[in-house]
């Protein structure tokens, strides 16, 4: 679906019209993706912000190197547990609010 011509647009029905709509099991795995996609590009971030390269994360939190490339890049999704280890080891800590 091309959607790049600067319009407007309600990106739900662009997102159930590709995808499905919720509760298929097209749009679970796409939703799950996307998950998994924010999150890298969240831990990544923060991993840039703390200076730190991907083998001084890995070796911190006792994972290879190679286990921090794949969550960077969202082909691997970390564990609670270790996504937990992580966000220890990059000096942050997580906040659950309820959603509105």
């Amino acid at each position: 679906m091309q959607t790049n011509d600067h319009m407007i647009r309600d990106y739900s029905a662009v997102l159930e019209a590709e995808f499905g709509k919720h509760g298929t099991p097209e749009r679970a795995k796409f939703d799950e993706e996307a998950w998994a996609f924010y999150t890298s590009q969240i831990l990544l971030d923060a991993r840039k912000n703390a200076r730190l390269t991907q083998g001084e994360l890995a070796g911190r939190i006792g994972v290879d190197k190679s286990y921090i490339s794949r969550i960077e890049k969202g082909v691997t999704v970390p564990s609670v547990a270790t996504f937990y280890r992580i966000v220890n080891a990059l000096g942050l800590s997580v906040e659950l609010i309820p959603a509105m």
